[in-house]
């Protein structure tokens, strides 16, 4: 009796392959680890294959922290049927327990990604002002009025939000909703200092 064969993954099922052992492996490892040999070795496949899919270690870093970032906006998104102050709260509690779940990754993104590459902070940077944007509709919904002061205020809050969720998620494992009464409040505040 002969072994099944193997079927041979198409170009997109592989490198889809090899991003999620990109992301699998920044749950325990900062990505400046995370190098062409690694990844070959984890696939089981040549490094040659790892550099024709990221033509280098920039490339690869890139599109493992781009597929993280997603996974964290697709989960958190927020859910238009609610009210605002309900939709962020929501939203809220869905990033705090995605990190909880995800400790590694999201440490890796928020802290790891000191990067020299100009291309994978720049993954980082689209995150926060997507979380900053989704944060400015509920804030303009409830009637504040949009101001560059506040769209500051807000980007801004989504720095501290991230260090906030480290150091009481990641690091410490505060209760979810400790963590989510905070933010909001501290969301609010930021926006009160905020002249109209």
């Amino acid at each position: 009796m002969s072994a099944p064969s193997r079927r041979r993954l198409t170009p997109d099922e592989r490198r889809a392959q090899l991003v999620a052992l990109g992301v699998n492996f920044l749950a325990e490892h900062p990505i400046d680890e995370l190098t062409m040999e690694v990844l070959s070795e984890q696939a089981g496949v040549s490094r040659a294959l790892v550099f024709h899919y990221f033509g280098s270690r920039n490339g690869l870093h890139r599109d493992v922290v781009a597929t993280a970032r997603d996974s964290l906006l697709r989960a958190s998104e927020p859910r238009p049927e609610l009210p605002p102050a309900e939709r962020f709260r929501d939203t809220l509690t869905r990033i705090v327990e995605f990190v909880r779940d995800h400790r590694g990754t999201f440490y890796s993104l928020v802290r790891g990604v000191a990067s020299g590459d100009a291309a994978v902070r720049s993954v980082i940077d689209e995150s926060r002002a997507e979380n900053a944007r989704r944060l400015l509709e509920v804030y303009l919904e409830q009637g504040c009025p949009d101001t560059d002061l506040l769209r500051v205020a807000l980007r801004s809050w989504v720095g501290f939000a991230e260090e906030l969720i480290v150091e009481l998620v990641v690091e410490a494992e505060h209760p979810v909703a400790e963590v989510v009464a905070f933010l909001e409040k501290s969301a609010d505040g930021v926006v009160a200092a905020v002249p109209r």
